[in-house]
C-alpha cells in the first residue's frame, strides 16, 4: 500500500507545484524519524520477523535512500525477500526464541516476538509514515492505508 501513497504523494507535489523528494525529510515532531526513516523502519521490521520466525539471517539493507524511486526499490526489495519464504519455513515459528542484539542477550518466543513486538512495531511506523503525509496534504485515506480487501 505504501506505493500507493507515494503515487499520491507524487501526484499531490506536481499538482502544488514542488519537489515530491521533499516529503522524504518530513516529520511530524522535531525528535522523530523523518518519512523516509519510517518506512525504512517499517521495511526492516517486515524482513526481521520473517527471518528471526524461520530462524534465517536477514539481508542487510543500508539505509541510503534519498529519492521516492529508491524507497520504492527499497519496498520491492523487501516485498521480494518476503516472497521466499514459504508456509514450512514457519514450522516451530511460534515457539522459536527470537532476539536482536538490542535486547541485550534476551529472548521473546516467536508467538510473542510477533504479537507484541513486530506487529505493533510495524504499525507504528506505517501509520506515522501515512500521518506525515496526510499532515502534509496528500490526499490519502483509511482505504489507501488498508488496501483493498
Amino acid at each position: 500500500n505504501v506505493d500507493g501513497w507515494l503515487d499520491k504523494t507524487v501526484a499531490h507535489a506536481t499538482t502544488k507545484k514542488f519537489d515530491p523528494q521533499l516529503v522524504l525529510g518530513l516529520r511530524l515532531a522535531p525528535d522523530q524519524f523523518a518519512f523516509v526513516r519510517q518506512v525504512q523502519s517499517a521495511c526492516d521490521t517486515m524482513k526481521f520477523a520473517v527471518a528471526k520466525l524461520t530462524g534465517k539471517e536477514p539481508p542487510a539493507h543500508p539505509d541510503t535512500e534519498q529519492t521516492i524511486d529508491e524507497l520504492r526499490a527499497r519496498l520491492r526489495t523487501v516485498g521480494a525477500y518476503l516472497e521466499t519464504f514459504t508456509r514450512e519455513d514457519f514450522a516451530g515459528a511460534e515457539e522459536r526464541a527470537c532476539s536482536h542484539t538490542w535486547m541485550g542477550g534476551k529472548t521473546m518466543r516467536g508467538g510473542d516476538y510477533l504479537d507484541h513486538y513486530a506487529l505493533p512495531n510495524l504499525h507504528f511506523h506505517l501509520t506515522t509514515a501515512y500521518a506525515i503525509l496526510r499532515h502534509n496534504g496528500v490526499e490519502i485515506g483509511k482505504r489507501d492505508f488498508l488496501g483493498n480487501p
